[in-house]
C-alpha cells in the first residue's frame, strides 16, 4: 500500500476541488465503521460516496481494491465507478492509466448493481447451499415465454383464475417474486390461505367486498399452483431470475457465516447507494454478510422521502432501521447523518418541495428540511395554471415549452413529467405541431402513443377473443370508423350469442353484459365481440338477429373479421415474423411512411423504437411467442412505471416520461401536467391483498410492520383497512411528489385543468396544485390563469352528441 497522501479534510477540498458542506465533511471522513446517510434531494450523495472511497484510501485505511460498491441500475454503477476512479486520479492516489507492469498498481474498487454482486456471490459460492454452478440467469424474454408455456400445458381447470391468458402470465411471475422477494415458501402460503378460507367459511359475507376476499384467496391458491409448476420448470432447465438470485443469496448470507467472513476480509469499506430501494430480501443478504453486529464499515445512502417503489418490493424500513440491523461490534446502533444542503435547486424551489414532505420528514428519523446554497435562496421560480379544458391546458403547456426553445433554451434541459402515460400522445401531438423536438421516454409511455397501442391492440384480439376493449379501439379508430350505434349493436349481438347459455339472467343482467362488453370490462370473458365480428363473414350460418347495422358497417364488420382470421392462422410463428405481417396486413406502416407530416415523421420514429423492443425481446428467446411479448406488455404497463430499464436518451429534445423513471434525473425546467383532483396525488389505492390473486398478504411480508394488519372479516373492518390503505398510498403519493418536484433546477410548470376530454363531471385542481398556487400567492411564483369553478347545470364543452358510423369508406 502506498503512503498517505490525505491527512487533513480540507487537503481533500483542495485536490477535488469541491468545497464540501460541513455534513458532507462529516459523512466522508467518519471513521471506517456503520454509518446511514440520509441524503435529501440533490444534497450531492454520488459526490460524497466518492469522496469518502478516496479519504479512506488517501489516509492509508484500506487500498482501492478493497472497496465494495453496490447501487441498483448499470447508469448509476458507470457513475459512481467513473466518479471514484477520477477523483482518485485526481487526488494523484492511483495513475489514470496504469501500466501492467506498474508494481504499486493497487487494483480499483469494485462498483457494481446489487443483481451483478448477486449474480457473482452465488457463482462463487453458490455449492455451499447446493446450487449447481451451471444455472444460469433468465432474461426477461426467457422468463414470460417459460411463464405463458407452463400456463399453457396446466392441467387445470382453474375456476376462480377468470384473467385474460396474458394477464396471468403476468400474474404468476408477480407472485413468484413476491414469494421470493420476501423469503416466502409456496407451503407457508397455501397453509396461510387455507385457514383464511376456513376462518371466512364461517363468516356473513353481507357486501361485494367481503365476498371478494374468498374469491381472491381461491385465486391465489391456483395461482400459486401455477407459480410452483412454474419454478419446477426452472428447475428443471437451470435457469434462475432475479428474485431467486437474491432469494439464494439471501438464505446464503443468513446460513453459511464463513461467506460473509470471506467478503468481509476482501471488503474492507462497502457502499450501499440508494437502501431505501432495497428490498427484504436484499435487506437480509447485506446484513447478512457486512451487519449483524459485525461493525463493518458500511456505509448505506438513500433517502425515505424519495422511496417510490414499494409496489415492486422496496421496503423503506430498511433504510429507518439501518441503525440497527448493522450496529457497531458492540451492539450500539450505527451512526445516522444527514446531508440536506441542496446544490440543484433554488430556494424557492426547495420551500415548496419542504412544505409537502413535512408530514414525510416526520414519519423519519434524521430526515431535514431541504437547504439551498449559499447565495441561491431566493433563486427558482414556479408557473401555474387552471385552465378551463384538457384542450386548453395541453396548450398552455405546448406554448409554454415552444416559448422557452424560441427564446434559447435547450429543449434536452426540458421535461414534461405525468403521474401516469395517458396524455403522452397529446403532449407529443401539441410539441410537434409548434416544430418543438420531443421523445417519449420508456417502454410504458411507447405504448400509450396511438401507432405503437394500434399495433398491439391487434396482436390482443389475434390472442385473445375476449379482449373487447382492444376491438373496440380498432373500431372506432381511424381506419375502421365504426359510429356509437354500430358499435352498440354489435354489442347486443355478442350479448345474444351468449343468450342461450344465459337464458336464466334477467334483461337487467343481460344489459349490464352488453354495457361492460362494449366498455372492456368482459365479466369472465363470456360475451366476445370477436364472436359477434365473425358473424358478418358467413350470414348464411348465422340465425340472424334482424338488428338495424348501417350497410357501410356489416362490409367493414367482414372486411375486419376477415383480417383477424387471416392473420390467426400465423400465430405460430416467430414474434417479429408476426409483428410484421400485422403491420403489413393493417396498412399502418405504409400509411405513416406515406405521410409527410412532422408527427407522422415522429410516429414512425416511435413505431421502429418500438419494434426494436420487440427484437431485443425476441432475440433473447429464440422461441419468444406473441403471447409471451403481451405479458411482457402488460407488466411493463401495470403501473405505468415500466418494466424496462430506458432512460432518456442524450438527444436534444423534450423528454416526456412518468414521474417514477424521473428519479435520480434532473433538467433545467421540469413541466408537470395533469394535476387534477384524483390524478396526481393519486386517489387509486395499491392493488389489496384481499381482492388480487398476484398480492402476498401483508401477513407474510417481511416489512409487514409498517403496511396496515390484517382486517376484521366484517363490513366494518374491511371498511376500516380499505381506509388505512388509501392512508397508506397517500403517503407514497407525497414520496412521488416529492421527487417529481425536486427534479428543476430553475423552473417549474404547473397545470390543471376543469374539463376533461370525456368527462361529465368537472375535475378541478388537486392537492399538489393547490399548493403550488399557495406558494405562488407567497411571492414564489406566478399564476398565469386560474379559471373559475363550472356553474351548477354547466356541461362540458368538449363532449358533443355520438355519430353515426360514417358513410364514406
Amino acid at each position: 500500500m502506498r503512503a498517505p497522501v490525505l491527512s487533513d479534510p480540507e487537503q481533500l477540498k483542495e485536490l477535488l476541488g469541491i468545497p464540501f458542506t460541513p455534513e458532507q465533511t462529516a459523512c466522508i471522513t467518519a471513521a471506517p465503521a456503520p454509518q446511514v446517510i440520509v441524503a435529501g434531494a440533490g444534497s450531492g450523495k454520488t459526490t460524497v460516496m466518492a469522496a469518502r472511497v478516496v479519504w479512506l484510501v488517501g489516509t492509508g485505511q484500506v487500498r482501492p481494491d478493497q472497496v465494495l460498491g453496490l447501487t441498483f441500475t448499470n447508469k448509476a454503477a458507470g457513475e459512481l465507478a467513473d466518479r471514484v476512479r477520477t477523483a482518485l486520479a485526481r487526488a494523484g492516489i492511483t495513475d489514470p492509466d496504469p501500466s501492467p507492469t506498474d508494481e504499486d498498481a493497487t487494483g480499483e474498487p469494485r462498483i457494481s448493481t446489487y443483481h451483478a454482486f448477486a449474480g457473482q456471490l452465488l457463482k462463487d459460492h453458490g455449492l455451499r447451499i447446493g446450487l449447481e454452478p451451471s444455472a444460469r440467469l433468465l432474461a426477461d424474454a426467457t422468463r414470460f415465454q417459460l411463464a405463458a408455456r407452463v400456463l399453457r400445458e396446466a392441467p387445470g381447470p382453474y375456476p376462480a383464475l377468470t384473467r385474460s391468458v396474458p394477464d396471468l402470465v403476468s400474474d404468476v411471475l408477480a407472485l413468484d417474486a413476491e414469494l421470493s422477494e420476501h423469503l416466502v415458501t409456496p407451503a407457508r402460503l397455501r397453509t396461510y390461505d387455507t385457514a383464511l378460507l376456513d376462518t371466512l367459511a364461517g363468516v356473513r359475507l353481507t357486501n361485494d367486498d367481503l365476498r371478494k376476499v374468498p374469491e381472491a384467496v381461491r385465486g391465489r391458491l391456483e395461482l400459486l399452483e401455477l407459480v410452483e409448476r412454474y419454478r419446477a420448470a426452472k428447475r428443471s432447465r437451470d435457469l434462475l431470475d432475479f428474485s431467486d438470485q437474491i432469494a439464494l443469496c439471501a438464505e446464503l448470507a443468513t446460513t453459511r457465516p464463513e461467506v460473509g467472513t470471506l467478503l468481509r476480509e476482501e471488503f474492507r469499506v462497502v457502499l450501499l447507494d440508494e437502501y431505501q430501494d432495497t428490498s427484504v430480501a436484499q435487506r437480509l443478504l447485506l446484513s447478512g454478510l457486512f451487519g449483524g453486529g459485525t461493525g463493518h464499515a458500511v456505509t448505506a445512502v438513500g433517502d425515505p422521502c424519495q422511496a417510490i417503489y414499494g409496489w415492486r418490493g422496496a421496503s423503506v424500513a430498511n433504510l429507518d432501521d439501518f441503525p440497527h440491523h448493522f450496529p457497531h461490534a458492540d451492539g450500539t446502533p450505527a451512526e445516522r447523518q444527514s446531508l440536506s444542503e441542496n446544490r440543484r435547486s433554488g430556494g424557492r424551489l426547495l420551500d415548496l418541495a419542504n412544505t409537502l414532505a413535512a408530514p414525510l420528514r416526520a414519519l423519519h428519523e434524521g430526515v431535514e428540511a431541504l437547504r439551498p446554497a449559499p447565495g441561491a435562496e431566493r433563486d427558482g421560480f414556479v408557473r401555474c395554471a387552471l385552465l378551463p379544458t384538457h384542450a386548453e391546458e395541453l396548450d398552455w403547456l405546448a406554448d409554454s415549452l415552444a416559448h422557452l426553445v424560441r427564446t434559447g433554451k435547450e429543449p434536452g434541459e426540458i421535461a414534461v413529467l405525468c403521474r401516469s402515460a395517458g396524455d403522452f400522445a397529446a403532449i407529443q401531438a401539441a410539441l410537434v405541431a409548434r416544430d418543438v423536438p420531443v421523445e417519449v421516454v420508456g417502454l410504458s409511455g411507447l405504448l400509450h402513443l396511438p401507432e405503437v397501442a394500434d399495433l398491439v391492440s391487434v396482436c390482443e384480439v389475434l390472442q385473445d377473443p375476449g379482449a373487447n376493449a382492444a376491438l373496440v379501439r380498432l373500431l372506432v379508430g381511424p381506419r375502421w370508423r365504426i359510429g356509437a350505434r354500430d358499435l352498440a349493436l354489435l354489442g347486443r349481438r355478442a350479448r345474444l350469442l351468449v343468450a342461450r347459455g344465459d337464458a336464466g339472467a334477467g334483461e337487467d343482467d343481460r344489459d349490464h353484459r352488453l354495457a361492460a362488453a362494449v366498455e372492456g370490462v368482459d365479466p369472465a370473458e363470456i360475451v366476445s365481440l370477436a364472436d359477434a365480428l365473425e358473424t358478418f363473414l358467413d350470414s348464411s350460418s348465422y340465425d340472424g338477429d334482424d338488428l338495424p347495422f348501417s350497410a357501410d358497417a356489416r362490409i367493414r364488420f367482414a372486411y375486419l373479421a376477415q383480417e383477424l382470421r387471416d392473420l390467426r392462422r400465423s400465430l405460430a410463428d416467430p414474434l417479429m415474423d408476426v409483428l410484421h405481417r400485422v403491420l403489413s396486413t393493417t396498412g399502418l406502416d405504409v400509411e405513416l411512411s406515406a405521410s409527410p407530416h412532422a408527427l407522422a415523421a415522429r410516429r414512425r420514429e416511435t413505431l421502429s423504437t418500438f419494434l426494436d423492443v420487440a427484437a431485443g425481446f425476441a432475440a433473447l428467446d429464440g422461441e419468444a411467442s406473441l403471447l409471451a411479448f403481451l405479458a411482457f406488455l402488460r407488466t411493463a404497463a401495470q403501473y405505468e412505471k415500466g418494466l424496462d430499464q430506458a432512460l432518456p436518451g442524450g438527444e436534444n429534445t423534450v423528454k416526456v416520461l412518468t414521474a417514477h423513471k424521473s428519479k435520480g434525473l434532473e433538467w433545467d425546467v421540469v413541466a408537470v401536467p395533469g394535476l387534477y383532483r384524483g390524478a396526481f396525488p393519486s386517489e387509486q389505492p395499491r392493488e389489496a391483498w384481499t381482492s388480487y390473486a398476484r398480492v402476498l398478504p401483508h401477513g407474510l411480508r417481511g416489512d409487514a410492520e409498517t403496511l396496515p394488519a390484517d382486517p376484521e372479516w366484517t363490513s366494518a373492518g374491511l371498511k376500516a383497512f380499505r381506509a388505512e390503505l388509501k392512508e397508506h398510498q397517500t403517503t407514497e403519493e407525497l414520496r412521488l411528489g416529492y421527487v417529481t418536484f425536486t427534479r428543476p433546477r430553475s423552473l417549474l410548470l404547473a397545470s390543471s385543468h376543469w374539463w376533461g376530454p370525456t368527462q361529465k363531471k368537472p375535475r378541478g385542481p388537486s392537492s399538489f396544485l393547490t399548493a403550488l398556487y399557495d406558494h405562488c400567492t407567497a411571492g414564489h411564483g406566478e399564476i398565469e390563469a386560474w379559471a373559475d369553478a363550472p356553474g351548477p347545470g354547466e356541461e362540458n364543452p368538449a363532449l358533443t352528441p355520438p355519430t353515426e358510423a360514417t358513410t364514406s369508406w
